[in-house]
């Protein structure tokens, strides 16, 4: 009997006989011979489950891991510390399960903790309206677009170069199939040129995609972008943003965006491999019936008790689905549930000081590096939030390999994107990274 098709003789005997075969080549008459699989499967032989692991266990140590080397790297997926409560909290069995809710309002608990989720990003974003969550953040950032475009009944979005080109590939895809023309605005040292902007906004825009800070770690002047796009009343501000940033920055609320969007990793997210990780999205009022993704809202049971729904549901595809706002259909509950977690730990003043410290860190690490004459600012005189770009006198790829050999993950490097910048590298430093590991840094890079 194979060991994961527990049929026995007996059951294939009786199958056969329900169906009115002799036998399974019988059964199976119909497939042309020259299409029928010669043999068995050319894979080597079934190993117990103790020697299953003593091979796992040898690939998994040929990986790199965050305990053993010391992360510069960012562009999108960053290392900061995750609470230890957060791991033990979100392994319990009734967050651990959670999912897209079908059948809400028997899930009380869940649907609260994604509330709380909710009201905290809205609170961190200044915005008013906040879904359960998306994908992740540039899925998060094509939906805000498809947004703007079903609000104003225009059909072009502009989003700037210095937006993550992730991100930027996504909503290519994303749009081109709803064809929805994307233009995207050049930038100029490090920022979105502002004329080119000006003179692309017109009748025809939806929205404007700017990400704060930029992908170089840049913080834009969103007030001037956002006077720009108002001119055109029917415009939607489209921001992608850090979370992390919003403890030190202006909230997007603030600045006056129509739809605030992000990745969610860096709120108790593991970088490993990419994930786990969510997508944001939260909306002015005025926008919220037309959001994609689910909303929780609070109301009252008949006993006058506190309790928690999926609220405005017939924007979804489950209610009216030729008139659903979104494809998503599914979300990151889980995700979500252990980000309200870490800033339920973090707090107010947690996430200032986690703010500080990473541009505070950061200032230091790009001053360190510059003084050892090795390494020139990309662009000069911007100000920074957590990344910087630095240009090498060497190679980014032959440096980033020396490091690693020496146990640092170095930054990533610029040519890989779409930008003519040579020996170029975006460098990032979190909270997690010490004076003493920056120093250790530094002095390694003027050696190499």
């Amino acid at each position: 009997m194979h060991p994961y098709i527990p049929n026995t003789e007996k059951d294939k005997k009786e199958i056969l006989e329900a169906i009115g075969a002799a036998s399974v080549e019988e059964l199976l008459k119909d497939i042309p011979q020259e299409v029928r699989l010669k043999g068995g499967l050319n894979l080597p032989d079934s190993l117990s489950e103790i020697e299953v692991r003593k091979v796992m266990g040898n690939l998994a140590s040929s990986n790199k891991n965050l305990e053993e080397i010391t992360s510069f790297l960012g562009a999108g997926s960053y290392d900061h510390y995750i609470p230890s409560v957060l791991k033990h909290l979100v392994g319990r069995s009734e967050f651990y399960t959670a999912y897209t809710p079908y059948q809400p309002e028997i899930s009380q608990g869940t649907l609260q903790g994604v509330f709380e989720f909710q009201s905290m990003i809205c609170a961190l974003t200044g915005m008013e309206v906040s879904n359960v969550s998306m994908y992740d953040g540039p899925t998060a950032a094509a939906e805000g677009a498809i947004l703007a475009t079903v609000a104003s009944r225009k059909n072009n979005i502009l989003v700037s170069k210095t937006v993550n080109p992730e991100t930027r590939k996504v909503l290519k895809t994303y749009l081109g199939f709803r064809d929805i023309k994307l233009i995207e605005v050049e930038e100029k040292n490090g920022v979105t040129n502002l004329e080119a902007l000006e003179g692309l906004i017109d009748e025809e825009t939806a929205g404007v995609i700017v990400q704060y800070p930029n992908f170089f770690g840049i913080v834009e002047d969103i007030k001037k972008i956002e006077e720009l796009t108002h001119k055109n009343k029917k415009a939607s501000l489209i921001m992608s943003v850090d979370p992390i940033s919003l403890g030190v920055l202006k909230s997007p609320g603030e600045l006056k965006a129509d739809i605030v969007v992000g990745e969610g990793q860096a709120l108790g997210g593991n970088m490993g491999f990419g994930g786990p990780v969510l997508g944001f999205m939260n909306v002015t009022e005025k926008l919220m019936r037309k959001m994609p993704g689910r909303i929780v809202g609070e109301t009252v049971d008949v006993d006058g008790k506190r309790a928690f729904v999926l609220t405005l549901q017939a924007r979804e595809q489950h209610i009216r689905r030729e008139k659903a706002t979104s494809n998503i259909c599914s979300d990151q509950t889980l995700n979500s549930i252990g980000a309200a977690i870490y800033m339920a730990s973090l707090g107010k003043q947690g996430i200032k000081e986690l703010g500080l410290q990473c541009l505070q860190k950061a200032h230091y690490a790009h001053d360190r590096l510059v003084a050892t004459g090795k390494f020139k600012p990309l662009f000069e005189g911007k100000p920074f939030f957590k990344e910087f770009v630095l240009v090498s006198e060497s190679p980014v790829e032959e440096l980033n390999k020396k490091l690693l050999e020496k146990g640092y993950l170095g930054g990533f490097d610029i040519s890989k994107a779409d930008y003519p910048y040579e020996n170029a590298v975006l460098i990032a430093v979190t909270e997690q990274r010490s004076k003493e590991e920056i120093d250790s840094f530094a002095e390694l890079m003027e050696v190499l």
